[in-house]
């Protein structure tokens, strides 16, 4: 049967990502192998957000997406990995087309991949779940270069591109002391055809994927109303360095939960246990410090 006729599954809801290590905080890059399948994922909630990047790429371009001119060849290199890995991975909802075009059935879009008519790195920013962002090695200095940053988890991209990585992640608490170099000697040694995944998370009281800023200070939230008020935020990220031009290519998926979905879920313990290990500048870096309790008892009272 031809492809074009056969009807189109919808992308399956997506597993809630619980990345809760037991025991002590412990600051860490916490990777783990990602198979090459595993790399970009599409779940049901894909036409929403590829709706919602649409609009703030045609509307916040400046916000969301960064590049710089020497890295155009990694940018096209990046354009190219999809378009060779979505119709691979995802033969249902890409397919390749003469005249080097990529078709998206999910959104009936059709991209020319040897003039995209856009800056490559937007073209993949509108295929995909994922933000992605470009690091070269300057030496073992790894510098971001170019972003398609969508779903900022509360930091401004315009304030990032062109800084090392350990001026990036400045304020996060003990970077700079405990991870900087060996996050800088891993990405120096990372070789083309290996992936990583690591998972990262917050408690926010704002379901918003564009959230590029912290909310003002203020907001009162209590046990009774934790569960439909607060939201468990995770992102997914890997790394992988580009054959090619041999820029590390990091991307991040973020994935929201009401804490109301949490009372179901038998990690929530390890949630309640992962919040009261934090330290308190870890805390208050998080943006927690104003309603962890109301979390916490939340939590405890539906264990």
């Amino acid at each position: 049967m031809n492809r074009s006729k056969m009807p189109i599954p919808d992308p399956p809801e997506a597993p809630l990502l619980l990345p809760f290590e037991p025991g002590p905080y412990r600051l860490a890059m916490g990777l783990h192998a990602c198979p090459e399948a595993d790399w970009i994922q599409i779940d049901a909630r894909y036409r929403a957000e590829l709706g919602l990047r649409r609009a703030l790429l045609d509307l916040r371009r400046d916000e969301v997406l960064g590049v710089d001119p020497a890295t155009a060849p990694a940018r096209r290199e990046v354009l190219e990995l999809l378009a060779a890995h979505l119709p691979a991975r995802f033969p249902a909802w890409f397919g390749c087309e003469p005249g080097r075009r990529l078709r998206n059935r999910l959104t009936g879009e059709v991209w020319t991949l040897a003039d995209p008519g856009s800056d490559p790195l937007e073209v993949a920013a509108r295929l995909v779940q994922e933000d992605m962002c470009l690091l070269r090695l300057d030496g073992a200095t790894p510098i971001l270069t170019d972003a398609a940053l969508c779903f900022p988890s509360r930091w401004r991209l315009t304030e990032k591109l062109g800084r090392p990585l350990t001026a990036v992640h400045h304020p996060v608490p003990g970077y700079a002391d405990r991870l900087a170099g060996p996050v800088d000697r891993f990405l120096s040694a990372l070789r083309p055809g290996r992936i990583v995944q690591r998972a990262n998370w917050g408690v926010v009281d704002d379901p918003a994927l564009f959230q590029p800023a912290a909310p003002a200070a203020g907001t009162i939230i209590t046990q009774a109303d934790a569960g439909d008020r607060l939201w468990l935020r995770v992102e997914r990220q890997t790394l992988r360095r580009l054959a090619i031009s041999g820029v590390i290519l990091f991307t991040i998926r973020v994935q929201v939960a009401a804490f109301s979905r949490l009372i179901a879920a038998p990690e929530r313990a390890r949630l309640a246990a992962a919040l009261r290990a934090l330290p308190e500048a870890t805390a208050r870096y998080k943006n927690l410090t104003a309603f962890r309790e109301a979390a916490l008892t939340f939590l405890d009272a539906h264990a």
